[in-house]
C-alpha cells in the first residue's frame, strides 16, 4: 500500500459491532469501498478491529491498523496520535468513534481527550453513524471524486435543519463561518441557535439582505439558561439533522452537562444526526457540500 492520503482513528463502543446489523458494520457496507478507494488508513481500537475482522469486513485491506484494546491503552494511543504522534509514530488526521451514549467507557478520560484533542489540534471528531457516512463523503469531494449516491440524503438541505451554537469566545468564529457560507446555509429548511449567537446571526442576515421580517436563525434561550437542551429535544424528535457547535475546549464552562445532553442527543439518534464541533470541521463540510453541487466560495 502506497503512503496513505489520510490517516484516522477508528473506535466503537460494544453497541456498535456486536451484531452483523450494528452501526460500525452499516458504516462500513456503505462506505467501505470509499475507503479503499481514498485508501485511508484506519488505526483500530483492538476489539472494533477484531469485529471487523469476524464480519469479513475491509477483507485484505492493508489500510486496516491493529491497535491494543481499551483497557490496554488502544484508545490512549489514538489520542496521543491525534496530538501529534511520536518520533516512531505518525500522527493521525481525525478520529471515527462511534459512541454508545449509556456505555460508561464513553466518559472514559481517554474517550473525552480524543475529542478534546481532535478539536484542540483542528482535526475532525465523529461520532455518530451519520456523522461518518457524511465524513467520508466529504473526504471524497477534496479528493476529487464523483458523489457516492449513498451519501445524498446527507446533502439534501432544503429538508433539514441546522443547529449553530458557539461558545464566547467562537463566537467571531461563527459569524465569519455563517458570513462566508452564507448562499450555502440558507439552503437549510431550518436554522436555530441559542442565545447571543442566534442574535448575532440575524443581525449578520439582515445585513446581507435577508428580508427583514424574516428571522434568519429561529433564536432558543442561552446555553446557561437551557437552550442547548431544547435544541438537544429537536435533536431528539428528528427535527434537526446538523449541530455546528463551535467548541471552546480551553475554557471551564458552568453549563457543562447541557452541552454533554447535546453531544448525547445527537448520538442517541446516531443514524440521524451530524455534529462539527469545530470550525476547522465546518468549512471543510461546506467546502464539501459546495463541491458537490460544483460551486465553491
Amino acid at each position: 500500500m502506497t503512503t496513505p492520503l489520510l490517516r484516522f482513528g477508528l473506535a466503537a463502543n460494544r453497541l456498535h459491532h456486536d451484531n452483523p446489523n450494528a452501526t460500525l458494520f452499516q458504516w462500513l457496507r456503505a462506505c467501505g469501498s470509499s475507503v479503499r478507494q481514498l485508501g485511508v488508513e484506519l488505526h483500530t481500537v483492538g476489539r472494533t478491529h477484531d469485529a471487523i475482522m469476524r464480519e469479513n469486513m475491509l477483507e485484505g485491506y492493508a489500510g486496516l491498523v491493529r491497535y491494543p484494546y481499551g483497557r490496554e491503552g488502544g484508545l490512549m494511543k489514538l489520542v496521543a496520535r491525534v496530538a501529534g504522534g511520536t518520533e516512531t509514530s505518525a500522527p493521525l488526521d481525525g478520529a471515527i468513534y462511534l459512541i454508545d451514549p449509556v456505555d460508561p467507557s464513553s466518559t472514559f478520560p481517554e474517550a473525552l481527550a480524543l475529542k478534546r484533542q481532535c478539536i484542540t489540534h483542528h482535526k475532525p471528531f465523529v461520532s455518530t453513524l451519520a456523522g461518518a457516512i457524511d465524513w467520508i463523503e466529504v473526504e471524497r469531494m477534496h479528493a476529487g471524486l464523483a458523489p457516492e449516491p449513498v451519501a445524498d440524503g446527507m446533502f439534501r438541505l432544503e429538508s433539514q435543519t441546522a443547529a449553530m451554537i458557539a461558545h464566547d469566545s467562537l463566537k467571531p468564529e461563527m459569524l465569519a463561518f455563517a458570513d462566508k457560507y452564507f448562499d450555502l446555509l440558507s439552503r437549510f429548511a431550518r436554522r436555530v441557535g441559542t442565545g447571543t449567537t442566534g442574535s448575532k446571526l440575524n443581525e449578520l442576515a439582515w445585513s446581507r439582505g435577508w428580508p427583514a421580517d424574516r428571522r434568519w436563525v429561529d433564536p432558543y434561550l442561552s446555553g446557561p439558561m437551557g437552550g442547548d437542551a431544547q435544541i438537544a429535544e429537536l435533536v431528539l424528535d428528528r427535527s434537526c439533522q446538523r449541530v455546528i457547535f463551535f467548541e471552546d475546549p480551553h475554557v471551564a464552562r458552568q453549563h457543562e452537562a447541557d452541552i454533554q445532553l447535546l453531544e448525547r442527543a445527537v448520538r442517541v439518534v446516531t443514524e440521524y444526526a451530524t455534529c462539527a464541533t469545530s470550525p476547522s470541521m465546518a468549512r471543510r463540510w461546506a467546502d464539501a457540500a459546495l463541491l458537490r453541487t460544483g460551486k465553491t466560495v
